[in-house]
């Protein structure tokens, strides 16, 4: 599909503030701004597939 463009370091550290960030969406008790948690799944996301635009 994509070449990688990440390295390990690169990809791990994007898919644990990744994953943090998905986290206080569910552990934020609903505040104002907690959708912006939901930002947390782009850095997951090419964590994972190991490309970034």
């Amino acid at each position: 599909m994509f070449k990688t463009n990440e390295g390990t370091v690169d990809r791990v550290l994007r898919i644990v503030v990744g994953l943090a960030l998905i986290a206080g969406f569910f552990l934020n008790g609903g505040g104002a701004y907690s959708w912006l948690y939901l930002i947390g799944i782009v850095p997951l996301a090419t964590g994972l597939i190991g490309w970034c635009p």
